[in-house]
């Protein structure tokens, strides 16, 4: 069983910052494929952006050039670094963890970007 604690949510003006976390349990996290997804009410959970093992990373393309997903396996830890934020990104985030065929969820951060 894995374990997600997301952080870092909440509201911030058009055109600014906000920097999400995610702390994992687990001995073997550098091991585990990590992403952040979001979701806002009445539609589904999209993806915005992944990191392997390794380091590879992938954006969904309303957020290229604006996020950046990053890992510290010694913390066992994803962030996301968002600039240039916009009212559209106003969403629930949820961080992702998948082992093989197995998925877990964080319980979710709050940003809504408004003036």
């Amino acid at each position: 069983q894995v374990q997600l604690v997301g952080s870092g949510g909440g509201l911030v003006q058009p055109g600014g910052s906000l920097r999400l976390s995610c702390a994992a349990s687990g001995s073997t996290f550098s091991r585990y494929f990590m992403g952040w997804y979001r979701q806002v009410p009445g539609k589904q959970r999209d993806l915005v952006a992944t990191i392997t093992r390794t380091g590879s990373t992938n954006y969904a393309d309303s957020v290229k050039g604006r996020f950046t997903i990053s890992r510290d396996n010694a913390k066992n830890t994803v962030a996301l670094q968002m600039n240039s934020l916009k009212p559209d990104d106003t969403a629930v985030y949820y961080c992702n963890a998948q082992i093989g065929l197995v998925i877990y969820w964080g319980q979710g951060t709050q940003v809504t970007v408004s003036s």
